[in-house]
Formats: C-alpha cells, sequence, structure tokens
C-alpha cells in the first residue's frame, strides 16, 4: 500500500504530532469532530476554546497557520450555503443592517461556519502531518472493511495517473489549435472526457492482469505495520479529551 510520494496536503516534520502512529491520530481526529458536532450551537465561547485547541496542536506540530489556511479554502461552498441560510430560513426575523433575515437562518449558518470549519481544520491538521500511505494503514488498523481500504489506495496511487492522461491530452488539443471558448466546444470536451474514461478503465485492466501474474489475491499486504503504545494513545487522546471536557461544560452550563 505504499503510495511513493507526498501529497501537497502532507508537511513533513519531525513533531511529537507527526511521531504518533497514524490510528492513533484518525481516531482522535473523529472523536473531537463527534464532540464538536455534539456541542449546542449556542455555546459560541465553546467553539471558540475548540479553534484554540486545534491552535496548540498546529503549534506542536509545527505547522504554520498560513499552511492550514490555505487548506481551509475547501469549504467555501459551505460558507456560500451558510451566508444564504438568513435570507431562506423561515420563521421569526429581525432587521440587521436595514435587511431582513431569519433568526433560525442565522444560526443555522452560524452552526454550518462554526462545525464545518473546526471540523475541516482538524482533518487538514490529520493530512499535514499523516502521510496518505500512513493513513490508509491507519484506516486498515482501525478494522475499516479491506475492500473500501483497497479502493482508497488505488485512487491515491493512479489518481495522479489519470490527471497527467488528461493533461497530455489537453496538451494535444492545444497544439492542434483547439481552445475552448464556449457552449459550441462543449462537444469535444465531452468526447474527450469519454476517451479518459476508456482510457482509464483499459489501464485498470492491463494493472489488473499485471497483479495478477505478480501473485495479486485480492488482498493487499500491510507495509509498515506500527502497534501503538499506551502512552501513544494517552497522547492523542488529549485532544478529544479536552474538547469532550468543553462540550460537557456547554452542556451543564
Amino acid at each position: 500500500m505504499g503510495a511513493g510520494h507526498a501529497h501537497t496536503l502532507y508537511r513533513h516534520g519531525h513533531s511529537p504530532v507527526h511521531a504518533l502512529p497514524p490510528h492513533c491520530k484518525l481516531a482522535a481526529t473523529f472523536a473531537f469532530v463527534v464532540v464538536v458536532v455534539a456541542t449546542p450551537r449556542e455555546q459560541m465561547w465553546a467553539f471558540g476554546l475548540y479553534a484554540v485547541l486545534l491552535a496548540a496542536v498546529a503549534a506542536v506540530a509545527r505547522v504554520p497557520a498560513g499552511f492550514l489556511l490555505r487548506r481551509l479554502l475547501i469549504e467555501v461552498p459551505f460558507v456560500a450555503f451558510a451566508v444564504l441560510m438568513p435570507f431562506v430560513a423561515e420563521g421569526e426575523r429581525v432587521e440587521v443592517l436595514g435587511l431582513s433575515l431569519s433568526v433560525s437562518g442565522l444560526w443555522g449558518a452560524w452552526n454550518v461556519l462554526a462545525k464545518g470549519t473546526l471540523g475541516v481544520a482538524a482533518s487538514a491538521l490529520l493530512a499535514a502531518t499523516t502521510e496518505l500511505r500512513a493513513l490508509l494503514t491507519g484506516l486498515q488498523r482501525l478494522g475499516l472493511p479491506p475492500l473500501l481500504v483497497q479502493i482508497a489506495s488505488f485512487m491515491v496511487r493512479y489518481g495522479d495517473v489519470i490527471t497527467d492522461e488528461l493533461r497530455r491530452m489537453s496538451v494535444a488539443r492545444r497544439s492542434r489549435g483547439f481552445e475552448a471558448t464556449g457552449i459550441r466546444h462543449w462537444g469535444v470536451l465531452a468526447r474527450t472526457a469519454g476517451a479518459l474514461f476508456i482510457r482509464s478503465y483499459e489501464r485498470g485492466e492491463r494493472v489488473h492482469l499485471a497483479m495478477v501474474s505478480r501473485g495479486w489475491t485480492g488482498v493487499m499486504p500491510v507495509i509498515d505495520e506500527v502497534a501503538a503504545t499506551r502512552t501513544q494513545w494517552a497522547y492523542a487522546a488529549v485532544l478529544p479529551a479536552a474538547a469532550l471536557a468543553v462540550c460537557v461544560m456547554g452542556w451543564t452550563l
């Protein structure tokens, strides 16, 4: 399961967070996100504390703030959806800067932005401190169905291969004077997508035959078997445990 190259989301380092086994970090991130989602949306201070906890982990991992902020751009579509909620939601209305906004829509927008941003930030921090190959190994150790792990592994391996194939097709089109400038060129782009699908399917067939000829039995071998110690599990549990304490206070105060 070894992809030989590092992903752009990963930031090489030698921090204590980088050194933790991947399945420990996966479990800690999942538990943290569950706790964040379970927090009442009215307790705004709690989400501020969650952000402080993530900032502390990022500082320990030596991951710059700018690196994480650039990765948060992936949630822009969700931000656009959240911005529309106060305008389209029904119920009690309130005037804000001359605009009539729904109270429930405002709370819903805050809920999406706060919890979504924290979840994306936690995932980006996980990806920044864990190689893709290690993530797949961690998922396997946590008991994810082997078939799903294999599918994810092949996606990691051959995603760049298919991207390069599409790039070569684009270069071939441009070398022949083609440039998509309007709706009349959609047919060419559609045929390109069809050709890319056929080429990817044929490449998959060739790869499968090559794997079978080399003894492939349908089970991906586990590389870099790593067993976590109790101390490592304890270190990984610090983040979700602290978040759980904040969540409990949010429900009781």
